[in-house]
């Protein structure tokens, strides 16, 4: 169905057909196998959009926004998601390389299963969520607040967690190997099977069972009833 008016300014009739933007508006992107090269979404609201097995090169998603998307075995190499915002969104067994998240936003948002590579993210502002099993090695990672994130299986190797807020977060079987926790907050994270005495601690704070856990990797025998 057509809608027409009257345009006062230019002098002439208008046209727009309903169902088309209609469609515009609630029908969400979905691609599968597709490349994107250099496109430009940027500010787009992309909605739940679904994604499969998909390319993206250096494309610019910067001020883009989504809400229960879903990118599923996604490749992103370059681009931007600069000052995006993104909630309950997910990004499943996806490739990051060179991809930029300054000032991006994930508000409740799944990373499981993804790797992510000479990545910026600083500042970086993260609302719980589930990173189970993400690869961040070698990483800039200082003061974020990652407070109550599930970062279980994580492999954190080599990253700069300086000042890191990881208080209540879900470390368990996480990967730590030299990671710098330099005045980090681990208070009420979850800790079984994380090896800290491979990290690099200083004046990183712990909760009392993190200080047991921490005394016994180095061989003390804590007795918990003295």
């Amino acid at each position: 169905m057509k809608r027409c008016w009257w345009d006062a300014i230019t002098g002439t009739t208008l046209s727009v057909t309903l169902a088309d933007t209609v469609d515009a508006v609630t029908v969400p992107r979905a691609a599968d196998g597709q490349h994107f090269v250099r496109e430009d979404w940027y500010g787009d609201d992309l909605g739940a959009a679904h994604f499969v097995e998909c390319t993206f090169t250096d494309v610019d998603l910067s001020e883009a926004t989504t809400s229960g998307a879903t990118f599923e075995r996604c490749t992103f190499h370059g681009g931007r998601f600069n000052a995006s915002v993104h909630t309950a969104t997910a990004f499943v067994g996806c490739d990051f390389r060179r991809t930029s998240f300054f000032g991006a936003t994930l508000d409740g948002c799944k990373l499981v299963g993804s790797v992510l590579a000479e990545c910026t993210l600083r500042p970086l502002t993260v609302v719980g969520g589930s990173w189970l099993g993400v690869t961040i090695r070698g990483t800039n990672l200082s003061r974020l607040d990652l407070t109550g994130v599930d970062l279980r299986e994580a492999d954190l190797s080599m990253s700069d967690l300086t000042l890191t807020v990881l208080a209540r977060a879900r470390l368990d079987h996480a990967v730590l190997r030299e990671a710098n926790l330099d005045r980090a907050d681990l208070r009420g994270a979850s800790l079984d099977g994380v090896d800290l005495s491979v990290t690099r601690l200083r004046r990183t704070r712990l909760d009392v069972a993190g200080a047991v856990l921490l005394a016994e990797l180095h061989g003390a025998d804590v007795d918990p009833a003295s």
